[in-house]
C-alpha cells in the first residue's frame, strides 16, 4: 500500500534542473579528453540499468554518447523522471562520493557510451586536474543542496513535531546531510493520510516512511544509518593510521588534514558531523564569513573535503570503550564494531551541563532543547521562550530565536555578558526589543504534563517570575564527553584530557600528546584548550603533524628488527 501523491511528492525534476550551470554542466571534449587515463570505457544498452537506488560504493559515469536517465522511486512501486545527462554530463551527487547508498537509479535512455570513474581514481583526478574536479565536486554539492532545500527524497518522518524521538530523527538526519520531508501529526492533513494507508497507531509513533513502502516505528538512529545507508560497512581486521573520535570543527579539521596528507584515516561520530558548534544557527566571527555561516553548514563543507580526500566516517555509533594497552589501539564501539588504529585523536568534545532541578529530565526532548537550530525554531513561532546561558552559543541562540519567537528571556547567572560573550552579540542582545536580560537568575521549578508549559525562575532581588513557556534552551557549563575513556587517559579533576606529555623524544613541542603515546586530545575535550570554533580547527589541522611523528617513531623498531 504506499501513500498519496501529496504525501509523499516525487521530486520534481524541473526544480532540480532549473540550477543554471554549476550543478549541470557540460564538460567540453577536451576536458573529457582528459580524464581518459582515470576511467574505463563502458557501453549499456537502452534500458539497461547503471545502477539503482540502494547500491553503495557507486562510480562516477560520464556521457560520452546517448543519453543516461535519473530516476528515483515514485512510492507506487515505480519510478519518477528527475533528470536526463547528455554527452558531456555526468552522474551522481554527495552520496557517491562518501559511498553511502544512492538516492537515485541510473537507466541508458538510448545505447550509451559511457566513461566509469572509481572513487580512488576521481580522487586522484581532483589532485592532477583540480580545475576539472572543481567543477565535478561542486556540481555534485549543489544537487544535494537542492535536495535539502527542497526538503524532498524518498525519505518522510511522521510524527509530532514536539515529541523527542521526532526531534532526534530530524536531528539525525540534518547532522547526516540527508533530504527528507517532516509531516506533523499535530497539525499536518497528510500525516493522518499516510498513517491510515500504511495501518499505523499512534503507539508506533514517529514512524520513518522509505521510499513509500518500508515503514521503520520508532527507529534508532543506528537503525536509520542501516536502513538509509548511511552507516560504512566495517573491516575489523583493517588498521587505520589514524582513527578521529568525534566529528566537531577540531575532528572535522583533523580528518581533512590527515586524508589530504595521505594517511589512512576513519572518524567516529555518535550522530552526525557539527559537534556542539552543529547547534549554532550562525557563527559570525569564524575567519573567512564576514556573513556568517551555520555551525552544521561549516561541518557538512567540512565533511566533504574530508571525504574528498578519501577519510571515511562511521556515524550513529559512539565509541564505547578505548583499549589503550594494545598495539594497535581497539576501539569498541556501542553498536558492537571493532575498529583498529595506529594512532588516536580524542576529539569528542563537551556537552551543556543539565539542570538540577526535580522534573527537569522528564521534559528532555519535551520542551527543553540544548541547540537552536532551525529544527526547534520551528516550534517557537509567536510564543515566549527562555534561554540560559552566558556564552556565545546562548547569545547566538537568543539572537536566532528572536527573529521567530515573540519575545525571547535570556537568563544568566552573572551580574552581564561582557566578561563572557562576544561584543557584537552583546550589542545586539541590548538593542533588540525582543529579548530581555535577566541577570543573577535562575530556573527554580518546570511544569506540565506531557509537554512543558511553565517556567518560573527567581531573580536576585526580586520576586519570582512565572510564564507560560514550551521551550527552554540550556546552554550552561561544559561537561567533558570523556567517558568512553575508562580510565584509559590522566584526566584533570574536572574530567578533561591532559596533555602536554612527552614521550622519548617524538612529542617534543606538540600540546596535544595525552598520557598514552599515540593517543591525542584536541579541542572542547582537552584541558585548558580554549572553547572557540577557531580554535578547535586550529588544534586540529595542528595536530597532524605530531601523528607523522608518532607514526613515523613507531616504525622505526620493526625497521630495525628487520633490518637484523
Amino acid at each position: 500500500m504506499m501513500v498519496s501523491d501529496r504525501s509523499i511528492r516525487p521530486f520534481i525534476s524541473s526544480e532540480l534542473r532549473d540550477i543554471p550551470g554549476d550543478a549541470f554542466p557540460r564538460l567540453t571534449s577536451e576536458m573529457l579528453i582528459g580524464m581518459h587515463g582515470f576511467g574505463c570505457h563502458e557501453d549499456f544498452d537502452g534500458g539497461e540499468y547503471l545502477y539503482r537506488v540502494g547500491d553503495r560504493g557507486v562510480d562516477l559515469f560520464f556521457v560520452l554518447e546517448g543519453s543516461v536517465d535519473i530516476l528515483e522511486n515514485d512510492g507506487r512501486g515505480g519510478h519518477g523522471l528527475v533528470a536526463t545527462h547528455e554527452a558531456g554530463e555526468f552522474t551522481g551527487e554527495l552520496d557517491h562520493l562518501s559511498g553511502r547508498a544512492v538516492l537515485f537509479c541510473a537507466k541508458a535512455n538510448v545505447p550509451t557510451k559511457v566513461l566509469r570513474v572509481s572513487h580512488e581514481r576521481f580522487r586522484q583526478l581532483v589532485s592532477a586536474q583540480p580545475e576539472i574536479g572543481d567543477i565535478i565536486l561542486r556540481a555534485l554539492i549543489l544537487r544535494r543542496a537542492r535536495l535539502l532545500a527542497f526538503s524532498e527524497g524518498g525519505t518522510v518522518v511522521v510524527g509530532s513535531c514536539r515529541s523527542g524521538d521526532t526531534l532526534r530523527i530530524q536531528t539525525f538526519l540534518e547532522r547526516n546531510g540527508y533530504p527528507y520531508r517532516c509531516l506533523d501529526t499535530d497539525d499536518d492533513v497528510d500525516a493522518q493520510e499516510a498513517l491510515d494507508t500504511f495501518h499505523v497507531d499512534a503507539a508506533s509513533l514517529p514512524i520513518v516512511i522509505v521510499n513509500g513502502i518500508d515503514v521503520l516505528p520508532k527507529p534508532s538512529n543506528r537503525q536509520l544509518a542501516e536502513s538509509l545507508g548511511i552507516a560504512e560497512h566495517l573491516n575489523p581486521a583493517q588498521v587505520h593510521d589514524v582513527v578521529v573520535v568525534g566529528a566537531g570543527p577540531s575532528g572535522l579539521a583533523a580528518a581533512v588534514y590527515a586524508a589530504s596528507e595521505g594517511l589512512d584515516t576513519m572518524v567516529i561520530e555518535a550522530i552526525g558531523p557539527g559537534g556542539q558548534a552543529g547547534t549554532s544557527s550562525r557563527i559570525e566571527n569564524y575567519l573567512g564569513f564576514p556573513m556568517g555561516i551555520s555551525g552544521q553548514d561549516l561541518a557538512r563543507r567540512a565533511q566533504i573535503q574530508a571525504q574528498k580526500f578519501g577519510a571515511r566516517f562511521i556515524v550513529a555509533e559512539a565509541a564505547w570503550r578505548l583499549d589503550c594497552t594494545c598495539d594497535p589501539f581497539a576501539l569498541h564501539l556501542d553498536g558492537g564494531s571493532l575498529v583498529l588504529a595506529r594512532s588516536v585523536v580524542v576529539a569528542t568534545g563537551a556537552r551543556y551541563r543539565r539542570l538540577a532541578i526535580p522534573g527537569a529530565q522528564s521534559f528532555e526532548g519535551r520542551g527543553i532543547h540544548y541547540a537552536a537550530t532551525p529544527i526547534e525554531a520551528n516550534l517557537c513561532a509567536e510564543s515566549e521562550v527562555v534561554v540560559v546561558g552566558g556564552g556565545n552559543s546562548a547569545g547566538q541562540a537568543a539572537v536566532f530565536l528572536s527573529g521567530v519567537a515573540r519575545h525571547v528571556h535570556l537568563l544568566v547567572r552573572g551580574e552581564g555578558l561582557a566578561d563572557t560573550m562576544s561584543d557584537y552579540l552583546v550589542r545586539r542582545i541590548d538593542q533588540s526589543s525582543r529579548i530581555t536580560l535577566h541577570t543573577r537568575s535562575e530556573i527554580t521549578s518546570l511544569d506540565g504534563e506531557e509537554y512543558l508549559s511553565r517556567v518560573r525562575w527567581r531573580s536576585h532581588g526580586s520576586a519570582d517570575v512565572e510564564r507560560e513557556i514550551s521551550n527552554l534552551f540550556l546552554m550552561i557549563g561544559a561537561v567533558p564527553n570523556t567517558d568512553w575513556l575508562d580510565g584509559c587517559l590522566e584526566l584533570d579533576k574536572t574530567g578533561f584530557v591532559k596533555t602536554g606529555f612527552q614521550h622519548d623524544g617524538w612529542s617534543r613541542g606538540t600540546s596535544y600528546a595525552t598520557s598514552v603515546p599515540g593517543i591525542f586530545a584536541v579541542g572542547d575535550v582537552r584541558a585548558d584548550s580554549v572553547k572557540r570554533v577557531a580554535s578547535g580547527v586550529g588544534e586540529g589541522s595542528v595536530v597532524v603533524q605530531s601523528v607523522h611523528r608518532w607514526l613515523a617513531s613507531a616504525k622505526e623498531p620493526s625497521a630495525q628488527a628487520a633490518a637484523e
